[in-house]
């Protein structure tokens, strides 16, 4: 269970996250961007406290998200 949770909240915090960084990205590219920053937040996440809340996941899905997409970005602007 905590998988799908983490896969689901994770999507949804990639598309939010695309949008507040105004990154053009279609959704399935959305979806891995926000699955990939909950998984960099989970681990955030796991260093700083024991239990989680949906919500708790959701911020640092979304924090990991817009990390992952301004690290894309200067690697994208060096190339």
């Amino acid at each position: 269970m905590p998988v799908v949770l983490l896969i689901v909240v994770g999507a949804l915090a990639g598309v939010l996250a695309t949008r507040l960084m105004r990154v053009n990205a279609d959704l399935p590219t959305a979806m891995v961007i926000g699955v990939l920053g909950a998984v960099i937040g989970g681990m955030g996440f796991r260093f700083l406290a024991t239990s989680a809340s949906w919500v708790g996941v959701f911020v640092l899905a979304l924090l990991g998200s817009l990390a992952l997409i301004w690290v894309w970005q200067m690697w994208q602007r060096r190339r």
